[in-house]
Protein backbone atom coordinates (compact mmCIF):
# COMPACT_ATOMS: atom_id res chain seq x y z
CA UNK A 1 0.00 0.00 0.00
CA UNK A 2 1.28 3.74 -0.73
CA UNK A 3 3.06 5.36 2.01
CA UNK A 4 0.36 8.49 1.25
CA UNK A 5 -2.31 5.73 2.57
CA UNK A 6 -0.92 6.39 5.71
CA UNK A 7 -1.75 10.53 5.79
CA UNK A 8 -5.05 10.01 4.95
CA UNK A 9 -5.62 7.02 7.79
CA UNK A 10 -3.87 10.08 10.11
CA UNK A 11 -6.44 12.70 8.83
CA UNK A 12 -9.20 9.68 9.51
CA UNK A 13 -8.24 9.14 12.33
CA UNK A 14 -8.31 12.85 13.70
CA UNK A 15 -11.69 13.39 12.67
CA UNK A 16 -13.25 9.92 13.89
CA UNK A 17 -11.55 10.87 17.50
CA UNK A 18 -13.28 14.01 17.47
CA UNK A 19 -16.39 12.73 16.12
CA UNK A 20 -16.37 9.62 18.91
CA UNK A 21 -14.81 11.45 21.77
CA UNK A 22 -17.91 13.73 22.41
CA UNK A 23 -20.03 10.48 23.17
CA UNK A 24 -18.03 10.05 26.36
CA UNK A 25 -17.72 13.54 27.44
CA UNK A 26 -21.36 14.21 27.44
CA UNK A 27 -21.82 14.69 31.47
CA UNK A 28 -18.24 17.04 31.77
CA UNK A 29 -20.02 19.80 28.99
CA UNK A 30 -23.55 19.13 30.09
CA UNK A 31 -21.84 20.39 34.17
CA UNK A 32 -19.63 22.79 32.30
CA UNK A 33 -22.23 24.72 30.47
CA UNK A 34 -25.26 23.85 33.47
CA UNK A 35 -27.50 22.30 30.39
CA UNK A 36 -29.08 18.76 30.68
CA UNK A 37 -27.48 15.60 29.14
CA UNK A 38 -29.98 15.45 26.56
CA UNK A 39 -29.37 19.55 25.44
CA UNK A 40 -25.37 18.31 25.28
CA UNK A 41 -26.45 15.47 23.09
CA UNK A 42 -27.15 18.12 20.39
CA UNK A 43 -23.26 18.33 19.96
CA UNK A 44 -23.59 14.99 18.51
CA UNK A 45 -26.62 15.67 16.73
CA UNK A 46 -24.94 18.99 15.30
CA UNK A 47 -22.39 17.30 14.15
CA UNK A 48 -24.28 14.83 11.98
CA UNK A 49 -26.45 17.28 10.44
CA UNK A 50 -23.42 18.87 9.58
CA UNK A 51 -21.83 16.47 7.93
CA UNK A 52 -24.95 15.88 5.43
CA UNK A 53 -25.34 19.54 4.81
CA UNK A 54 -21.55 20.27 4.57
CA UNK A 55 -20.83 17.05 1.90
CA UNK A 56 -22.68 18.94 -0.94
CA UNK A 57 -21.82 22.18 0.45
CA UNK A 58 -17.69 21.94 0.42
CA UNK A 59 -18.19 20.01 -2.98
CA UNK A 60 -19.79 22.66 -4.47
CA UNK A 61 -16.70 25.34 -3.23
CA UNK A 62 -13.98 22.73 -3.99
CA UNK A 63 -14.76 22.60 -7.72
CA UNK A 64 -12.08 24.86 -8.52
CA UNK A 65 -9.29 23.26 -6.37
CA UNK A 66 -7.71 19.47 -7.41
CA UNK A 67 -8.04 16.34 -4.62
CA UNK A 68 -5.05 17.42 -2.88
CA UNK A 69 -6.07 20.88 -2.23
CA UNK A 70 -9.27 19.98 -1.43
CA UNK A 71 -7.95 17.58 1.29
CA UNK A 72 -5.67 20.69 2.36
CA UNK A 73 -8.42 22.98 2.76
CA UNK A 74 -10.58 20.48 4.80
CA UNK A 75 -8.20 19.84 7.37
CA UNK A 76 -7.65 23.24 8.23
CA UNK A 77 -11.19 23.39 8.72
CA UNK A 78 -11.25 20.60 10.95
CA UNK A 79 -8.76 22.50 12.56
CA UNK A 80 -10.15 25.92 13.22
CA UNK A 81 -13.26 23.68 14.10
CA UNK A 82 -11.67 22.02 17.65
CA UNK A 83 -9.87 25.35 18.56
CA UNK A 84 -13.06 26.82 18.74
CA UNK A 85 -14.86 23.87 20.75
CA UNK A 86 -12.38 23.91 22.89
CA UNK A 87 -12.23 27.82 23.73
CA UNK A 88 -15.88 28.01 23.45
CA UNK A 89 -17.12 30.30 26.27
CA UNK A 90 -20.81 29.18 25.99
CA UNK A 91 -22.63 26.53 24.57
CA UNK A 92 -24.00 27.68 21.64
CA UNK A 93 -20.10 28.78 20.52
CA UNK A 94 -19.49 25.01 20.95
CA UNK A 95 -21.98 24.10 18.53
CA UNK A 96 -20.65 25.94 16.08
CA UNK A 97 -17.31 24.71 16.94
CA UNK A 98 -18.73 20.89 16.40
CA UNK A 99 -20.89 21.66 13.13
CA UNK A 100 -17.15 23.31 11.59
CA UNK A 101 -15.23 20.13 11.52
CA UNK A 102 -18.64 18.26 10.47
CA UNK A 103 -18.31 20.29 7.33
CA UNK A 104 -14.75 19.16 6.60
CA UNK A 105 -16.07 15.35 7.36
CA UNK A 106 -18.16 14.02 5.04
CA UNK A 107 -16.24 15.62 1.43
CA UNK A 108 -13.34 14.17 3.57
CA UNK A 109 -14.16 10.86 3.31
CA UNK A 110 -15.97 11.09 -0.17
CA UNK A 111 -12.48 12.62 -1.91
CA UNK A 112 -10.08 10.78 0.48
CA UNK A 113 -11.57 7.78 -1.05
CA UNK A 114 -11.10 8.65 -4.36
CA UNK A 115 -7.67 9.63 -3.57
CA UNK A 116 -6.86 6.52 -2.30
CA UNK A 117 -8.44 4.15 -4.74
CA UNK A 118 -6.41 6.04 -7.53
CA UNK A 119 -3.23 5.11 -5.61
CA UNK A 120 -3.40 1.44 -6.43
CA UNK A 121 -4.81 -1.05 -9.02
CA UNK A 122 -8.38 -1.18 -9.82
CA UNK A 123 -8.65 -4.73 -8.00
CA UNK A 124 -7.56 -3.22 -4.54
CA UNK A 125 -9.58 -0.28 -4.32
CA UNK A 126 -11.81 -1.78 -1.53
CA UNK A 127 -8.54 -2.39 0.30
CA UNK A 128 -7.27 0.72 -0.17
CA UNK A 129 -10.35 3.00 1.18
CA UNK A 130 -10.52 0.49 3.76
CA UNK A 131 -7.03 1.16 5.02
CA UNK A 132 -8.21 5.09 5.19
CA UNK A 133 -10.86 4.00 6.92
CA UNK A 134 -8.67 1.97 9.47
CA UNK A 135 -7.63 5.76 10.74
CA UNK A 136 -12.30 6.07 11.41
CA UNK A 137 -12.23 2.69 13.18
CA UNK A 138 -8.57 3.64 15.10
CA UNK A 139 -10.01 6.02 16.79
CA UNK A 140 -12.19 4.62 18.51
CA UNK A 141 -9.66 2.04 20.14
CA UNK A 142 -6.80 4.63 20.76
CA UNK A 143 -8.14 7.80 19.87
CA UNK A 144 -11.38 8.49 22.17
CA UNK A 145 -10.78 6.65 25.05
CA UNK A 146 -7.91 8.38 25.76
CA UNK A 147 -9.44 11.63 24.91
CA UNK A 148 -12.80 10.57 27.18
CA UNK A 149 -9.65 9.91 29.98
CA UNK A 150 -8.04 13.01 29.78
CA UNK A 151 -11.42 15.28 29.44
CA UNK A 152 -12.51 13.22 32.65
CA UNK A 153 -9.48 14.29 34.54
CA UNK A 154 -8.00 17.13 33.07
CA UNK A 155 -10.91 18.78 31.60
CA UNK A 156 -12.78 18.23 28.30
CA UNK A 157 -11.40 21.22 26.30
CA UNK A 158 -8.22 19.66 27.23
CA UNK A 159 -9.28 17.05 24.81
CA UNK A 160 -10.35 19.17 21.96
CA UNK A 161 -7.22 20.90 21.86
CA UNK A 162 -5.06 17.60 21.33
CA UNK A 163 -7.40 16.36 18.76
CA UNK A 164 -6.81 19.82 16.64
CA UNK A 165 -3.18 18.86 17.14
CA UNK A 166 -4.08 15.38 15.53
CA UNK A 167 -5.38 17.48 12.74
CA UNK A 168 -2.32 19.66 12.21
CA UNK A 169 -0.52 16.16 11.83
CA UNK A 170 -2.54 15.25 9.21
CA UNK A 171 -2.49 18.42 7.63
CA UNK A 172 1.22 18.23 7.17
CA UNK A 173 1.38 14.17 6.23
CA UNK A 174 -1.30 15.08 3.14
CA UNK A 175 0.95 18.18 2.26
CA UNK A 176 4.26 16.12 2.38
CA UNK A 177 2.81 12.26 0.91
CA UNK A 178 -0.30 12.81 -1.22
CA UNK A 179 0.72 13.35 -4.29
CA UNK A 180 -0.33 15.96 -6.48
CA UNK A 181 -1.78 14.81 -9.35
CA UNK A 182 -3.02 17.30 -12.41
CA UNK A 183 -7.23 16.69 -12.82
CA UNK A 184 -8.15 15.79 -16.11
CA UNK A 185 -10.65 18.11 -16.35
CA UNK A 186 -12.07 20.75 -14.21
CA UNK A 187 -15.07 19.51 -12.91
CA UNK A 188 -18.78 21.04 -13.40
CA UNK A 189 -21.01 21.21 -10.50
CA UNK A 190 -23.82 19.87 -12.21
CA UNK A 191 -22.32 17.28 -13.77
CA UNK A 192 -21.18 16.23 -10.14
CA UNK A 193 -24.83 16.06 -8.70
CA UNK A 194 -25.29 14.16 -12.18
CA UNK A 195 -24.97 11.03 -10.62
CA UNK A 196 -27.89 11.23 -8.81
CA UNK A 197 -30.06 10.42 -12.03
CA UNK A 198 -28.33 6.48 -10.70
CA UNK A 199 -30.99 4.73 -8.98
CA UNK A 200 -28.25 2.42 -7.73
CA UNK A 201 -26.36 4.97 -6.22
CA UNK A 202 -29.43 6.48 -4.15
CA UNK A 203 -29.96 2.78 -3.01
CA UNK A 204 -26.88 2.73 -1.28
CA UNK A 205 -26.95 6.17 0.35
CA UNK A 206 -30.15 4.72 1.46
CA UNK A 207 -28.52 1.28 2.63
CA UNK A 208 -25.55 3.48 4.48
CA UNK A 209 -28.12 6.16 6.36
CA UNK A 210 -30.48 3.34 7.49
CA UNK A 211 -27.59 0.84 8.91
CA UNK A 212 -25.17 3.80 10.33
CA UNK A 213 -28.65 5.37 11.44
CA UNK A 214 -28.59 2.15 13.87
CA UNK A 215 -25.24 2.39 14.78
CA UNK A 216 -24.82 6.14 15.82
CA UNK A 217 -28.39 6.07 17.53
CA UNK A 218 -27.00 3.85 19.49
CA UNK A 219 -23.84 4.54 20.45
CA UNK A 220 -24.86 8.67 20.77
CA UNK A 221 -25.86 7.79 24.46
CA UNK A 222 -23.98 4.91 25.14
CA UNK A 223 -22.10 6.23 28.42
CA UNK A 224 -25.53 6.98 30.23
CA UNK A 225 -27.00 3.33 28.77
CA UNK A 226 -23.57 1.82 30.35
CA UNK A 227 -23.80 3.39 33.29
CA UNK A 228 -26.96 4.20 34.75
CA UNK A 229 -28.77 0.96 32.79
CA UNK A 230 -26.51 -1.56 32.20
CA UNK A 231 -24.93 -0.28 35.85
CA UNK A 232 -20.79 -0.13 34.78
CA UNK A 233 -18.84 2.73 36.62
CA UNK A 234 -18.01 5.69 34.92
CA UNK A 235 -14.57 4.67 34.97
CA UNK A 236 -15.69 1.89 32.63
CA UNK A 237 -16.76 3.91 29.92
CA UNK A 238 -12.95 4.39 28.31
CA UNK A 239 -13.12 0.51 27.99
CA UNK A 240 -16.12 0.42 26.91
CA UNK A 241 -15.44 2.61 23.62
CA UNK A 242 -12.33 0.97 23.03
CA UNK A 243 -14.66 -2.34 22.82
CA UNK A 244 -16.31 -0.73 20.50
CA UNK A 245 -13.39 0.14 18.49
CA UNK A 246 -11.83 -3.25 18.31
CA UNK A 247 -15.20 -4.27 16.55
CA UNK A 248 -15.02 -1.62 14.11
CA UNK A 249 -11.69 -2.39 13.69
CA UNK A 250 -12.06 -6.41 12.65
CA UNK A 251 -15.17 -5.40 10.74
CA UNK A 252 -13.28 -2.90 9.15
CA UNK A 253 -10.61 -5.40 7.84
CA UNK A 254 -13.47 -8.01 7.35
CA UNK A 255 -15.30 -5.60 4.70
CA UNK A 256 -11.75 -4.18 3.23
CA UNK A 257 -10.63 -7.92 2.35
CA UNK A 258 -13.68 -9.45 1.02
CA UNK A 259 -15.19 -6.27 -0.54
CA UNK A 260 -13.59 -6.79 -4.22
CA UNK A 261 -14.67 -10.01 -4.23
CA UNK A 262 -17.46 -10.78 -2.34
CA UNK A 263 -19.27 -7.41 -2.21
CA UNK A 264 -22.84 -8.15 -2.26
CA UNK A 265 -22.62 -11.12 0.03
CA UNK A 266 -20.76 -9.54 2.36
CA UNK A 267 -23.33 -6.80 2.27
CA UNK A 268 -26.42 -8.64 3.09
CA UNK A 269 -24.87 -10.48 5.71
CA UNK A 270 -23.42 -7.85 7.89
CA UNK A 271 -26.56 -5.56 7.18
CA UNK A 272 -28.73 -8.47 8.73
CA UNK A 273 -26.31 -9.27 11.68
CA UNK A 274 -26.57 -5.52 12.24
CA UNK A 275 -30.27 -5.74 12.15
CA UNK A 276 -30.13 -8.63 14.88
CA UNK A 277 -27.81 -7.22 17.47
CA UNK A 278 -29.30 -3.85 17.25
CA UNK A 279 -32.59 -5.45 18.26
CA UNK A 280 -30.80 -8.06 20.92
CA UNK A 281 -29.25 -4.56 22.40
CA UNK A 282 -33.10 -3.63 23.78
CA UNK A 283 -32.45 -7.14 26.01
CA UNK A 284 -28.58 -7.03 26.34
CA UNK A 285 -28.49 -3.73 27.37
CA UNK A 286 -29.45 -4.88 31.04
CA UNK A 287 -26.75 -6.90 31.75
CA UNK A 288 -22.87 -5.91 31.99
CA UNK A 289 -20.99 -8.72 29.80
CA UNK A 290 -24.05 -9.25 27.24
CA UNK A 291 -24.01 -5.24 26.67
CA UNK A 292 -20.40 -5.09 26.44
CA UNK A 293 -20.32 -8.00 24.09
CA UNK A 294 -23.10 -6.80 21.71
CA UNK A 295 -21.88 -3.09 22.05
CA UNK A 296 -18.83 -4.72 20.26
CA UNK A 297 -20.92 -6.52 17.67
CA UNK A 298 -22.16 -3.12 16.50
CA UNK A 299 -19.70 -1.93 15.64
CA UNK A 300 -18.32 -5.01 13.67
CA UNK A 301 -21.05 -5.59 11.96
CA UNK A 302 -21.53 -1.82 12.07
CA UNK A 303 -18.46 -0.97 9.48
CA UNK A 304 -18.29 -4.46 7.76
CA UNK A 305 -20.54 -2.88 5.63
CA UNK A 306 -18.65 -0.10 5.05
CA UNK A 307 -16.37 -0.72 1.93
CA UNK A 308 -18.63 -2.42 0.38
CA UNK A 309 -20.90 0.19 0.01
CA UNK A 310 -18.24 2.87 -0.45
CA UNK A 311 -17.27 0.54 -3.98
CA UNK A 312 -20.67 0.70 -4.99
CA UNK A 313 -21.23 4.04 -4.88
CA UNK A 314 -17.76 5.08 -6.47
CA UNK A 315 -18.45 2.04 -9.37
CA UNK A 316 -21.87 3.56 -10.03
CA UNK A 317 -20.52 7.25 -9.77
CA UNK A 318 -17.88 6.36 -11.96
CA UNK A 319 -20.69 5.14 -14.52
CA UNK A 320 -22.96 8.47 -14.53
CA UNK A 321 -21.42 10.22 -16.68
CA UNK A 322 -21.89 7.73 -19.16
CA UNK A 323 -25.32 6.35 -18.59
CA UNK A 324 -28.10 7.73 -16.90
CA UNK A 325 -31.37 6.67 -15.49
CA UNK A 326 -32.04 2.91 -16.42
CA UNK A 327 -28.72 2.07 -18.42
CA UNK A 328 -29.33 5.08 -21.02
CA UNK A 329 -26.85 6.57 -23.06
CA UNK A 330 -26.55 10.56 -21.40
CA UNK A 331 -28.07 13.35 -23.96
CA UNK A 332 -25.32 14.50 -26.27
CA UNK A 333 -24.04 18.15 -25.91
CA UNK A 334 -24.66 20.47 -29.14
CA UNK A 335 -20.94 20.04 -30.40
CA UNK A 336 -21.27 16.23 -29.83
CA UNK A 337 -24.76 16.20 -31.35
CA UNK A 338 -23.28 18.66 -34.70
CA UNK A 339 -20.33 15.97 -35.18
CA UNK A 340 -22.64 12.61 -35.09
CA UNK A 341 -25.41 14.72 -37.57
CA UNK A 342 -22.43 15.57 -39.66
CA UNK A 343 -20.57 11.99 -39.97
CA UNK A 344 -24.67 10.35 -40.50
CA UNK A 345 -25.13 12.83 -43.58
CA UNK A 346 -21.27 11.66 -44.96
CA UNK A 347 -22.69 7.97 -44.43
CA UNK A 348 -25.93 8.85 -46.20
CA UNK A 349 -24.20 10.74 -49.36
CA UNK A 350 -21.88 7.43 -49.89
CA UNK A 351 -24.97 5.49 -50.13
CA UNK A 352 -26.73 7.86 -52.92
CA UNK A 353 -23.71 8.11 -54.72
CA UNK A 354 -23.35 3.99 -54.45
CA UNK A 355 -26.83 3.71 -55.80
CA UNK A 356 -26.11 5.94 -58.21
CA UNK A 357 -23.50 4.17 -60.04
CA UNK A 358 -25.22 1.24 -59.26
CA UNK A 359 -28.00 2.07 -61.61
CA UNK A 360 -25.51 3.16 -64.36
CA UNK A 361 -23.43 -0.28 -63.99
CA UNK A 362 -26.83 -2.14 -63.80
CA UNK A 363 -27.63 -5.38 -61.81
CA UNK A 364 -23.80 -6.42 -61.47
CA UNK A 365 -22.22 -3.75 -59.88
CA UNK A 366 -20.86 -5.07 -56.99
CA UNK A 367 -22.81 -4.75 -53.44
CA UNK A 368 -21.24 -2.90 -50.25
CA UNK A 369 -19.80 -5.43 -48.02
CA UNK A 370 -21.64 -6.26 -44.55
CA UNK A 371 -19.33 -3.93 -42.39
CA UNK A 372 -21.27 -0.69 -42.77
CA UNK A 373 -21.20 1.67 -45.47
CA UNK A 374 -17.06 2.80 -45.67
CA UNK A 375 -15.70 3.12 -49.24
CA UNK A 376 -18.80 3.13 -50.85
CA UNK A 377 -18.30 6.11 -53.23
CA UNK A 378 -17.56 3.33 -56.07
CA UNK A 379 -15.47 0.41 -56.84
CA UNK A 380 -12.17 0.45 -58.26
CA UNK A 381 -11.27 1.05 -62.26
CA UNK A 382 -11.11 -2.12 -63.44
CA UNK A 383 -12.90 -3.82 -61.10
CA UNK A 384 -14.62 -6.87 -63.37
CA UNK A 385 -18.40 -7.16 -63.36
CA UNK A 386 -18.34 -10.61 -61.00
CA UNK A 387 -21.11 -12.19 -63.37
CA UNK A 388 -23.42 -14.79 -63.00
CA UNK A 389 -24.61 -16.33 -59.60
CA UNK A 390 -22.11 -18.21 -58.64
CA UNK A 391 -19.33 -16.84 -60.19
CA UNK A 392 -16.35 -15.21 -58.30
CA UNK A 393 -17.40 -11.70 -56.90
CA UNK A 394 -14.48 -11.12 -54.45
CA UNK A 395 -12.04 -9.49 -56.60
CA UNK A 396 -10.14 -9.78 -59.22
CA UNK A 397 -8.65 -13.09 -58.22
CA UNK A 398 -12.18 -14.27 -57.79
CA UNK A 399 -10.78 -15.49 -54.10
Amino acid sequence: MPLALLALAVGAFGIGTTEFVIMGLLPEVSDSFGVSIPTAGFAVTGYALGVVVGAPFMTAIGTRLTRKQMLLMLMGLFIAGNLLTALAPAFGVLLVGRVLPSFAHGAFFGVGSVVAADLVAPNKRAGAIASMFMGLTLANVVGAPPGTLIGQHAGWRVTFFLVAGLGVLGLLGIAKLVPARPERATPELRKEFGVFRNPQVWLAMTMTVLGFGGVFTAITYVTPMMTETAGFAESSVMWLLALFGVGMVVGNMIGGRYADRHAMPLLYASLVGLATVLGLFTLTAHHKAAAAITLMLIGLFGFATLPPLQKRVMDHAAEAPHRGVGGQHRRLQPRQRARRVARWARHIRRLRVHRAQRGRRGRGAVRPGRRGLRGLAGAPAGWPNPGPRGAASCGPAGR
